[in-house]
């Protein structure tokens, strides 16, 4: 072999190695362009997730906190009410003191029978320790 020969095959030899190289670098970087952009959806879409996610505990606060709000006004409509049964109850009991042909302790005994026949209605709920008619 002559070594001109010899150089060539070397020279094409050469060139074949850097455009395997040429051509591997840029299947590597297409590679990478098309994950990159997979990891750029994948992003996306785990942003919008947690946006869901925010908002549905967001809308979960605000029912937890209305349901405290209804709570909190139910149990002072029913400390008002209580309010109110034993005013009422103080008043007829001193509405008997005061009439002769009235028993106060039978009045008394009236209110407790109704107050106990309301505690075993079937009809009333109770909401945090206190009794709520339906």
């Amino acid at each position: 072999m002559s070594t001109g020969l010899i150089i060539a095959i070397v020279v094409v030899a050469v060139i074949a190695i850097a455009v395997l190289l040429l051509v591997a670098r840029e299947g590597r970087r297409k590679r990478h362009n098309v994950r990159r952009e997979q990891a750029r959806e994948i992003r996306r879409e785990a942003e919008v997730a947690r946006a869901r996610a925010d908002r549905t505990h967001a809308e979960a606060e605000e029912r937890a906190a209305r349901a405290r709000r209804e709570e909190a006004t139910a149990r002072e409509h029913a400390a008002t009410a209580e309010e109110h049964r034993r005013e009422a109850q103080e008043r007829h009991v001193d509405a008997a003191r005061t009439d002769p042909d009235a028993d106060e302790d039978e009045v008394r005994g009236r209110f407790d029978r109704d107050q106990n026949g309301r505690d075993a209605d079937p009809d009333r709920e109770e909401v945090s320790g206190r009794r709520f008619e339906r």
